[in-house]
């Protein structure tokens, strides 16, 4: 049977990347050009910064990758691009340069849900047995969604408001921390302990939802009140404080992950988005779920990155799902909503 090489193209927030995968699992490259310093002074991506980031780093990424696969346009099989969700300016330089590559050499182009990424990263360092659920946790999104067959993407629980990755940037900006501050508040959690008891929100519902919004307003005011009163925890305090936000959050996570698993039994569970690096989640999820396969991805594909998106286009590949040069950005695509189970 002959190999297959899929030039992938993800641009969705703030890191340009282009990569090769070979078949299914065989990643050849995975360039990333981050942008977080660019971003750093503004506490948060700023979407037209980080468009002008992309088409300034694009090129040099498709060439960079196909380097270092040590192949050329002409051994390419097809080329695959994030459509969304995320940043619409960012998603449109990516689309645009995978369907200028694509037509330019005559390959069939393959769009792929942003989300869809993160949940197949875990299939480049581990098999996934079927029926399968992930916890899909990032700066813009956390929900649950039930896998039942390859490539088969059905959302069973997501947030009501704030996604834990943006509940993490606000609490670290109030904190003093440099953004993106989940990885700096994770290390203090550890040297802390859970000693303010914040909320957990939607615990004691028998639904597969989240809700952080209450966490940080609940963080938000207790330092400011602490404030008034001439104290200053995040100075006196900042590792408890960091380990009792930290608590709260995977409480939550963890409880609606095991309620997602009693309600849809599956072989595997997939943990994938920018909040999977977290070593607080990991070491919980590895111990705590014990009745079934946990795939976390190795940190360098837990972030955004083109060979998430040539994993779950290799699915799509397979189908001969393909799209036209007129594929067009889509900022808010989701996954399917199923009717949860009682």
């Amino acid at each position: 049977m002959k190999d297959t090489y899929i030039l992938a193209f993800e641009s969705s927030c703030d890191e340009t990347s282009v990569a090769v995968l070979k078949n299914d699992t065989e990643l050849l490259s995975n360039v990333i050009a981050s942008q977080i310093n660019s971003h750093k002074r503004f506490g948060g991506v700023v979407p037209e910064v980080a468009s002008r980031h992309h088409v300034e780093q694009i090129t040099a990424c498709i060439d960079e990758a196909l380097e270092q696969a040590k192949i050329s346009a002409k051994d390419l099989t097809a080329v695959a691009v994030t459509e969304g969700p995320g940043l619409v300016g960012a998603l449109l330089i990516g689309i645009m340069a995978a369907k200028t590559f694509a037509w330019a050499n005559h390959l069939p182009l393959i769009p792929v849900n942003h989300m869809a990424g993160h949940m197949m990263a875990g299939a480049l360092v581990d098999k996934i047995e079927y029926p399968a659920m992930a916890l899909l946790v990032s700066g813009g999104h956390t929900e649950l969604v039930y896998v039942e067959k390859e490539g088969s993407y059905e959302k069973v629980g997501e947030t009501r408001d704030d996604a834990a990755g943006e509940a993490y940037d606000k609490v670290g900006r109030v904190m003093g921390l440099t953004y993106p501050s989940g990885k700096a508040i994770d290390e203090l959690a550890h040297k802390g302990n859970d000693t303010y008891h914040f909320p957990r929100a939607m615990m004691t519902t028998n639904e597969i939802e989240f809700s952080f919004s209450g966490l940080k307003s609940a963080f938000i005011n207790l330092v400011h009140n602490a404030e008034q009163k001439g104290e200053n925890p995040v100075q006196d305090d900042l590792e408890n404080l960091a380990a009792s936000f930290q608590a709260a959050v995977l409480d939550v996570l963890i409880a609606k992950t095991k309620l997602a698993l009693e309600k849809y039994p599956v072989k595997t569970l997939i943990v994938g988005g920018g909040v999977s690096a977290n070593q607080g989640l990991r070491e919980r999820l590895t111990t705590e779920i014990t009745d079934t396969k946990v795939i976390i991805p190795p940190l360098r594909l837990c972030g955004d990155n083109a060979g998430m998106i040539a994993a779950a286009a290799y699915i799509e590949w397979q189908k001969q799902h393909f799209a036209g040069l007129d594929l067009n950005a889509k900022p808010s695509l989701a996954f399917e909503i199923i009717e949860e189970k009682s």
